[in-house]
């Protein structure tokens, strides 16, 4: 089974989002950061859930992490073949 590896640019293009001064854009790059397995995401979601200031999007960060988390170490298993 093909691994669906979200393209660097997109996971880029997001992170750098995470920086910009609205809150609400944060969000957005937020939820989408949460639907590509990246490692780079990741990294980055954790980043901002330590040094955000805003609560909503603190959690959000966070609840995106788990996410993330999941999805990468699903893709783990399947590359293995020890997904049951």
């Amino acid at each position: 089974m093909a691994l669906n590896k979200p393209n660097k640019r997109i996971v880029e293009f997001h992170i750098a989002r995470l920086q910009d001064k609205n809150p609400e854009v944060r969000l957005k790059a937020i939820n989408e950061l949460a639907l590509l397995p990246d490692g780079d995401g990741l990294v980055a979601l954790q980043a901002i859930f330590e040094k955000e200031e805003d609560p909503n999007v603190k959690k959000a960060a966070q609840e995106a992490g788990r996410k993330v988390f999941l999805l990468l170490k699903q893709q783990g298993s399947e590359a293995t073949g020890s997904g049951s």
